[in-house]
């Protein structure tokens, strides 16, 4: 067995093995450089397969669906019916070793019981897996089984791939209903299965057995007639058929329902336009209407107008279209991003993955990469559980972003706002607003208000501030978050989808202030760059900084390097390297390299250094041979703002590297700045930095070791 690769085995139909598939190549991302996927069988072609669509467009794997296929079920069926057993194996075994040998580790999920025979199915995933020299996570549903059932079938499989030569390393029973967690986590830990290594258990969790709208749109032929595309991915829970009156149809209706009828029928359309306004009322997920009939112009005038209830058209009678859309499965797919998310909280939260990392008895990387980087990001946030203020509640990237870090588990999280608007928003954009992780917060009503004034009023009285302007300030959602933060009711906030640098960050040099030791608020990107992560700063606030500001810069950044888990090589940029050059410019790096080497001994820096004598190390070898930062550098300051901030948009789209930040260094409390041009990715990974900042500043004001 070499280690580099995990196959995950059930032995039927609908265990979820594709969600605990996702969760290892989530963790497998975070371990290895190059990951892939592969498929020993697909259903029909592997352009088609379901799982490998997902894992190339989340993961966005360079290989191509068929290289990350063994056989179809055709083949398959072909090759057993001719008594050609061994040989599927082996056809099986050269794809999988093609893909392989490219990969640093893979991640294969076995069949789905889908239209071969279930014993003759389970014998063959466990003669895959061995003679890939797979490891093997096997995976077991609970549903509707009892305690016994379940353990029972766990026993059998696991004995079966024991018996077949295979390396269990560990056991997952998912779809766990929560009356019978208890219990079967106490009978499961009695039996044999514990010699089998670690047992973990997922919860059922209803949201992923229901079908998207978008999923049942595709398997009834629908088309989009009024809403867009984000609302598709709304999950049903009922499907409806409107056959009766509007009061008789209204006490059926229930949340988050797919809404069958005839398209002239215009009561029906109506209540479930009004059903969406009543707080905590039945809102439909969708309207569904049958016969290729569009509703009146009239009716179509209020559904635009309401803007938050998708429509769906097709042209079968009610009967059929009910009966197809009975029969759509709920996937967890490419086109499901809300039921991803979910399904790797719910992975996540319950299935101990550094311990099946160590199980796997493989090497780390040397480098963090960027996909390393952004989940390790995720996981860090997560143990510490901040709270961070979203002071743009109203922002539709923003609630997106909210969803995706609730699903994730990642933090807590105040959102600033007309209540009203921001759940109409959130409702327009299909965002989950849990209360258990999301508060909603109006400056305008909030009772925190007026002592948030008198605070800042006493802070800047001695610059003319009077009462009553320090309570009209209060009323900018910047500045409330900000008090927020200082107040303590905060641990950080990230602001700038909407509003400028200076909108945001200048509530938090009014009364954060800096760190102790620290004159200079600076900022870093994180650049997720194909070989690893540099920080390049500063690119957003320091205009001209001095020699000395450079130092501090450069100071302030290894921190922030080392708070993330990158090791600070710093090099101070300039357009000369070493000794080769003179001028004004040059002095000044070669000036900042001197303090930084004074005030910092253990430091490793370097400069003047060019950029690519800096980052390539062909170039440093030639240049400034044998020195430990030249071409090896983690950390690069930049001589002005002039030079750093078009150089790091110059990386950013030149390279198709992922920006992270403006990151603000150097003041009290974590303010953190986003680009209006900011997506739901960047705002998510700037939150979780957000949360990270807040424990470190935690555990720097009560001295606690992180």
């Amino acid at each position: 067995m070499n280690g580099n690769s995990l196959y995950v085995a059930t032995n039927s139909n609908a265990t979820g093995k594709r969600m605990v598939a996702l969760g290892m190549m989530e963790l497998a991302c975070r371990r290895f450089g190059r990951v892939s996927f592969f498929r020993p069988v697909v259903r029909v072609s592997p352009a088609e397969d379901q799982s490998i669509r997902l894992m190339r467009s989340r993961y966005a794997l360079p290989t191509s669906a068929e290289q990350m296929s063994g056989v179809t079920r055709a083949q398959a069926r072909q090759l057993l019916s001719e008594d050609r057993y061994e040989q599927l194996i082996q056809l099986i075994q050269q794809r999988f070793k093609a893909l392989e040998a490219e990969a640093d580790f893979v991640v294969v999920e076995g069949t789905s019981f889908q239209g071969l025979a279930p014993e003759l199915e389970f014998e063959l995933n466990a003669d895959i897996a061995v003679n890939l020299g797979s490891r093997i996570l096997s995976v077991y549903g609970m549903g509707a089984r009892s305690v016994e059932d379940t353990v029972q079938s766990a026993m059998i499989g696991n004995d079966s791939f024991l018996d077949h030569g295979g390396v269990l390393i560990a056991t997952v029973i998912n779809q766990v209903p929560e009356v019978h967690a208890d219990s079967l986590r106490m009978a499961a830990t009695a039996s044999v299965l514990i010699d089998h290594g670690p047992l973990y258990f997922l919860p059922e969790e209803p949201q992923l057995r229901h079908p998207t709208i978008r999923e049942i749109q595709v398997g009834v032929g629908a088309k989009l007639l009024y809403g867009n595309e984000a609302m598709l991915d709304r999950e049903v829970t009922r499907r409806k058929v409107a056959a009766m009156q509007l009061p008789g149809f209204l006490e059926r209706l229930s949340p988050a329902s797919l809404v069958i009828t005839p398209g002239d029928r215009s009561d029906i359309i109506v209540g479930c336009l009004l059903a969406g306004t009543v707080p905590e009322g039945p809102t439909p997920a969708a309207v569904l209407l049958t016969g290729g009939i569009e509703p009146a112009p009239s009716v179509a005038r209020l559904i635009r107008y309401s803007a938050s209830l998708p429509v769906l058209i097709c042209d079968t009678d009610t009967y059929t279209t009910a009966s197809l859309a009975s029969e759509v499965r709920a996937e967890i797919g490419d086109h499901s991003p809300r039921k991803i998310e979910t399904a790797l909280g719910v992975f996540e939260k319950n299935v101990n993955v550094d311990e099946l990392a160590d199980r796997l008895q493989t090497r780390s990387p040397g480098r963090i990469t960027p996909m390393l980087f952004e989940h390790s990001l995720i996981e860090r946030a997560r143990q510490h559980r901040a709270r961070i203020v979203l002071p743009e509640g109203c922002e539709p990237r923003i609630l997106q972003a909210a969803d995706v870090l609730c699903r994730r588990d990642v933090a807590d999280l105040v959102l600033l706002g007309d209540p009203n608007q921001i759940r109409e928003v959130a409702s327009r954009v299909g965002a989950t607003l849990p209360k258990s992780h999301v508060e909603i917060i109006d400056p305008a009503t909030s009772p925190l208000r007026e002592s948030f004034a008198e605070t800042y009023f006493e802070i800047r009285q001695h610059k003319g501030m009077t009462k009553d302007v320090a309570r009209d300030r209060m009323l900018d959602v910047n500045y409330f978050g900000t008090m927020m933060v200082h107040n303590g009711l905060a641990g950080g906030l990230v602001s700038g989808a909407i509003h400028t640098t200076a909108n945001t960050i200048r509530p938090a040099f009014e009364f954060i202030k800096t760190k102790t030791g620290v004159d200079l608020v600076s900022s870093v990107f994180l650049m997720c760059l194909k070989e690893g992560v540099l920080v390049f700063g500063d690119c957003a606030i320091v205009p001209n900084p001095t020699a000395e500001q450079l130092a501090e810069i450069a100071i302030s950044s290894a921190a922030t390097a080392s708070q993330f888990g990158i090791e600070p090589r710093v090099a101070m940029l300039s357009y000369s390297t070493g000794q080769s050059g003179q001028g004004k410019d040059v002095e000044k790096v070669r000036r900042a390299t001197e303090i930084l080497r004074q005030s910092q001994p253990d430091l490793l820096v370097e400069g003047p250094l060019q950029y690519d004598a800096a980052v390539d190390p062909r170039v440093a070898a030639t240049k400034m041979p044998d020195n430990p930062v030249a071409g090896k550098a983690t950390v690069l300051i930049f001589p002005d703002l002039n030079t750093g901030n078009n150089l790091y948009k110059a990386v950013q789209r030149s390279a198709n590297a992922i920006a992270i930040g403006p990151v603000l260094q150097g003041l009290n409390r974590p303010v953190n700045d986003l680009s209006r041009g900011c997506t739901v990715k960047d705002i998510v990974n700037t939150v979780a930095i957000t949360a990270i900042q807040s424990h470190v500043h935690h555990c720097q004001d009560t001295g606690a070791i992180e």
